[in-house]
């Protein structure tokens, strides 16, 4: 704990060199779970990209005797959470998996209450996103989408085109498969680049997140132990971290405790440890 008021008066005293800490005033209660697992983030060493698979809503729903459509409901409270932790804790971008090709497979009704649910989703917190200037990217194939869902989605990645504080990623109709598919579709059918013209860097721009850092940590809730067809070229070399507990439940102490045990590890890339022979 010592330790702790000593990082907590330097940030204090110094606020811009770790400006993770600036957000203990106001935005975290002093002394609170979040704000003790906050003191042992080192600002240098934040992931530029979180990533998470938002697992559970059905599970939760079931367990509490209700429709699944109210596991959503409660799910787009994580978001809101998520989101504004994310930004106060000084991440670049946060992409969320919300909706995959292959959950065109679930019952009809669950599929058109849960576009509905991000349709309105959407209209009520552009306002979040320009007052806290944030910027809407869609991942995935936006063309089978309802076309009310399509439009809503279009406003607002233009709306926010111009905001820079972080970037939010919103993966819709998104295969991990399919986006490398479509990308050599599209390389193909510019016909501009030959074969050895294609390296990693090239292909990664034809990607539907061109432009944006690949994901340094995955998160995935529930307790499911796979990556479910989600960006699999991106986290190539992510750090993956996975809880049990449910979307609808997880919180901004579960991201910050993500962030800890992701600093807590040694990233290697391929290369031995440091100091090692082997």
């Amino acid at each position: 704990m010592q330790n702790e008021d000593v990082r907590l008066a330097e940030a204090q005293a110094n606020p811009y060199t770790m400006p993770m800490l600036k957000g203990l005033d106001g935005w975290l209660e002093d002394g609170s779970e979040e704000a003790r697992l906050a003191l042992r983030l080192d600002a240098a060493r934040l992931p530029r990209h979180v990533a998470v698979i938002m697992d559970g809503n059905g599970r939760w729903a079931r367990e509490r005797g209700l429709p699944r459509v109210e596991g959503h409901r409660a799910g787009a409270k994580s978001v809101r959470e998520i989101v504004e932790a994310s930004a106060h804790l000084g991440l670049e971008v946060l992409s969320l998996f919300a909706f995959s090709t292959e959950n065109w497979k679930r019952p009809a009704r669950e599929v058109q209450m849960l576009m509905r649910l991000l349709e309105d989703y959407l209209r009520k917190e552009d306002r979040l996103l320009m007052d806290n200037d944030f910027r809407l990217r869609v991942l995935g194939n936006k063309e089978k989408l309802p076309a009310s869902l399509r439009r809503e989605l279009e406003r607002v990645e233009l709306l926010t085109r111009g905001n820079s504080r972080m970037t939010i990623g919103l993966a819709l109709n998104y295969g991990g498969r399919a986006e490398i598919v479509e990308a050599t579709r599209r390389i193909l059918a510019e016909g501009r680049l030959k074969s050895g013209d294609v390296d990693e860097s090239v292909f990664s721009r034809y990607l539907d997140t061109a432009g944006l850092p690949d994901p340094d940590l995955l998160i995935r809730t529930s307790g499911e132990t796979r990556i479910s067809n989600f960006m699999l070229w991106q986290i190539a070399y992510a750090e993956i971290w996975i809880t049990p507990t449910y979307w609808p439940d997880f919180r901004k102490k579960h991201l910050i405790q993500a962030l800890v045990d992701f600093q807590g590890r040694q990233r290697r890339f391929g290369e031995t440890d440091a100091g090692s022979s082997s």
